[in-house]
């Protein structure tokens, strides 16, 4: 029997995402798992794939269209049955996108590339289209590395790349050794939706959240020389960041204090079986949060692979559902900027959220001595109506007992 494929819920605040575009066509077959449409929300161009195997006999909704989350979008079936009678499919709105807001006079996106869509024949990447859109770059212009030829966040970058063959006016105002050029105006922005999403769900979360903070100085040296230990060991391309050990450890605290994995759903506070741990990751025009998913029965090496394929995708634009959505904890890292220490809003509905900063090399008292030693600064947030002080405090014990002792992250 026919299979009615619906636009999917992909966030506990979804209510409708845009069919940016259909990967496969009418007529053409699809196997169960494979890329059936890109479908861009609040959060990022995520690549739905299909439910089941078969050919794809219909397609309900137009490129372009915002359509509400269970509306049916697509038929798929075998190539000679009749799909008339498919129960629950009604004639989706094939509605065009919202007109765009006239811009300032100036250069315009190559014909073809306007609400995200690619010049015929051209066939690119989400971030590809948008990184082009916003440099007012004709695709045409761009030879594709991906597969099929398709157009890259990399090819577009390379192509942005090269050297600008326009001086500026001798009245320009010249900028000193080592900084961009002064720009000679205001520049005007119109926010991403995922800059859009952000803004009200952290404004919500910053106004309905009572947030406390407890912040915890680490002893980092075993760390440091563990990482460094196995990182020796291991190829450039599977070495081991401060990171994962952060997210190992977190994940096997939470273990043991269940209130702090947890989340409200209206007023009752849901405990979670599975610990899922989102990592905030920055995109274009924004935040991601990617989640390795049953962190707590993952080991060290385990957790950096997935964290890396699931960082790639997100940067790359092409994330999965799964790659964004149900965590039950979420940590915000900024080390790698050599941030020392900093507070995180909580990620709705979740009760908590870690903050780490940078491991440092810095001077230490030890045994009434001053000797170098290493630390880390980690900040949790957390809801008050879900937990208090003392657990939360009990929570920071337990990770600093495997961050300051981490051979047994991996016992």
């Amino acid at each position: 029997m026919a299979t009615v494929v619906t636009m999917p819920k992909l966030g506990f605040d979804m209510a409708e995402g845009m069919l940016v575009r259909w990967v496969r066509g009418v007529g053409e077959t699809v196997q169960k798992g494979e890329v059936l449409a890109e479908i861009e929300t609040d959060k990022a161009t995520v690549e739905v794939e299909a439910v089941e195997s078969g050919v794809v006999r219909k397609l309900l909704v137009d490129e372009g269209a915002a359509v509400p989350i269970g509306t049916p979008i697509a038929i798929i079936g075998t190539a000679d049955e009749s799909i008339d009678d498919v129960a629950g499919v009604a004639a989706a709105p094939r509605q065009p996108a919202p007109a765009p807001t006239p811009a300032p006079a100036g250069p315009s996106p190559a014909t073809g590339e306007a609400a995200g869509t690619p010049p015929t024949g051209t066939r690119a990447s989400p971030l590809a289209r948008r990184m082009a859109n916003e440099a007012s770059l004709d695709l045409r212009t761009i030879t594709g590395s991906g597969p099929g030829g398709r157009v890259t966040k990399r090819d577009v970058a390379a192509a942005l790349g090269k050297p600008a063959t326009m001086a500026l006016p001798a009245s320009a105002p010249q900028a000193a050794p080592g900084l961009p050029a002064r720009p000679d105006k205001d520049e005007v922005i119109s926010p991403t939706r995922l800059r859009q999403a952000i803004s009200r769900r952290m404004t919500a979360a910053k106004q309905q959240v009572p947030h406390f903070y407890l912040t915890a100085d680490l002893d980092a040296a075993q760390l440091v020389r563990l990482r460094a230990e196995a990182n020796a060991a291991l190829p450039e391309d599977a070495r081991l960041s401060i990171h994962d050990f952060v997210v190992r450890a977190s994940a096997l605290a939470l273990r043991s204090f269940p209130a702090l994995n947890a989340s409200l759903d209206g007023a009752r506070i849901v405990r979670h079986a599975a610990v899922h741990v989102g990592t905030a990751v920055a995109v274009a025009g924004g935040l991601l949060t990617v989640v390795v998913r049953d962190a707590d029965g993952k080991s060290v090496p385990a957790i950096s692979a997935e964290l890396r394929q699931l960082v790639g995708r997100a940067r790359d634009g092409r994330v999965r559902p799964d790659d964004i959505e149900g965590s039950t904890f979420t940590i915000s890292n900024l080390g790698m900027y050599e941030v020392d220490e900093f507070i995180a809003i909580i990620n709705p509905p979740e009760a908590a959220i870690l903050a780490v900063g940078a491991a440092r090399e810095v001077p230490v008292v030890e045994a009434g001595q001053i000797v170098p030693g290493w630390r880390m600064k980690v900040t949790l947030s957390a809801d008050h109506r879900v937990t208090d002080g003392a657990e939360a405090a009990r929570w920071l014990q337990h990770l600093r007992t495997y961050l300051e002792h981490p051979i047994r992250l991996f016992l």
